[in-house]
């Protein structure tokens, strides 16, 4: 059974992900991914079937994220799950770094589609 508060304490450790990203960058477009953070939680830890040990498995749910300049959402969940480090999020727009300023599958384990 989901348990609500965990959800809700979840998408508040992923917004404070989100504000340093962006702070630390000094650019980004936060409203979209505090905004989109709470349906990012409720899927991935409710919806999606995902392996973070094993982010190419091959009957994974894909999750497309179309809008671009929400990425530190993306990334905040992915962390959370997993998939990356809460480290890496230091990297978000950092030549080199795996978390840039739009999600890349070449980059980041966890990214589908780019």
């Amino acid at each position: 059974m989901v348990n609500i508060e965990e959800l809700k304490e979840l998408a508040r450790k992923c917004r404070v992900h989100i504000v340093n990203m962006v702070h630390k960058a000094q650019a980004g477009h936060p409203g979209g991914s505090l905004s989109e953070i709470d349906l990012l939680v409720g899927l991935y830890k409710t919806t999606l079937r995902t392996r973070p040990n094993e982010p190419d498995w091959s009957d994974r749910d894909r999750f497309i994220l179309s809008k671009g300049h929400a990425s530190p959402g993306m990334y905040a969940i992915l962390a959370e799950m997993g998939f990356i480090t809460v480290e890496d999020l230091n990297s978000y727009r950092v030549l080199g770094g795996i978390c840039q300023g739009h999600v890349d599958m070449k980059w980041c384990p966890g990214v589908d589609f780019s």
